[in-house]
């Protein structure tokens, strides 16, 4: 007969209590018993779980990686214990469903705030957290289910040893924009004119880098790269400070003319940007998550 492991929900209790209240003391008020017995309970917990969930930093505990993994869990245990209770009331569950979000420094956020948008509209409440990072930290955080998804411009690679499914979620093509006086000079002769013109860029570790990297090779146009970002937000406002050409997502040229005040160079044409939703789910289920996915095949050429 196979050993079955069994988990005290007891003791899980407690912890999820120590760790939402920030204290000992005020998870003892919350369930009336003394810092003697649940210290007790905490121990017979990690002693079978194998792992260390609670350390000392100061006068408070804290969870450990482990710990914060376990809490996520307990709180998706008894977040569903509440909607039990509700649903045996006849009363509409108050408990909106949790989407957190790990977004790549590279993808630009307006595209972001089009991608999300759709997932605070659903008809159940959502409470949406974003997180952003570089795709190889937020993998990290997704392996250890910190994060439900992270959204990038490429797909997640053999070497982060991580296991999980990329969702193609479209693609854009890519124009060149600047301010408008240093964007009249270059459309003439383009793409001939940005031979030597001062450009902004993504940094080099990033996909749409290495496209654009090949599009200038096969014009043979060598401008000269002022700069060089992570956070595709920072090469915008440099962009807008003028002075250098950046490459925007053909999706986002309207909204960077009205919004931003930058006229177009022209089109990088065969470029074009990718988007990503990595899981560690191979279907995705997530009603937040189903709602971004088909609003992405609205707005991206999928």
């Amino acid at each position: 007969m196979t050993n079955v492991r069994k988990l005290n929900y007891q003791h899980l209790l407690y912890f999820w209590s120590v760790v939402r209240n920030g204290s000992l003391t005020r998870a003892c008020e919350e369930l009336h018993l003394s810092p003697p017995a649940i210290s007790a309970q905490l121990k017979t917990l990690e002693e079978r779980l194998g792992e260390k969930l609670l350390v000392k930093s100061g006068r408070t505990l804290v969870p450990t990686e482990v710990g914060r993994l376990v809490y996520g869990y307990a709180d998706e245990i008894f977040g569903l214990g509440r909607d039990l209770l509700d649903a045996l009331e006849q009363r509409p569950t108050r408990r909106p469903l949790r989407l957190v979000v790990g977004i790549d420094d590279v993808v630009p956020k307006e595209i972001v705030h089009r991608l999300l948008q759709p997932a605070l509209s659903i008809s159940q409440p959502v409470r949406l957290v974003c997180r952003e990072g570089t795709l190889e930290r937020l993998m990290a955080d997704l392996a250890i289910h910190e994060i439900d998804v992270v959204l990038s411009d490429s797909p997640i690679a053999p070497s982060l040893s991580v296991r999980a499914y990329n969702h193609p979620l479209g693609s854009s093509k890519e124009v060149w924009m600047a301010v408008p006086a240093l964007a009249k000079t270059l459309r003439k002769g383009f793409p001939g004119s940005l031979n030597g013109a001062p450009v902004l860029l993504p940094t080099e570790d990033t996909a749409i880098r290495r496209a654009l990297d090949q599009w200038l090779d096969r014009h043979e146009v060598r401008p000269v790269i002022i700069g060089e970002f992570e956070d595709y937000a920072l090469l915008r406002e440099f962009a807008r400070a003028g002075g250098a050409v950046a490459p925007v997502p053909a999706v986002l040229e309207e909204q960077f003319h009205q919004a931003y005040g930058l006229a177009t160079v022209g089109p990088a044409n065969g470029v074009e940007a990718q988007f990503y939703a990595i899981s560690l789910e191979r279907r995705i289920r997530h009603p937040a998550l189903l709602a971004v996915w088909e609003n992405a095949r609205r707005i991206l050429n999928g």
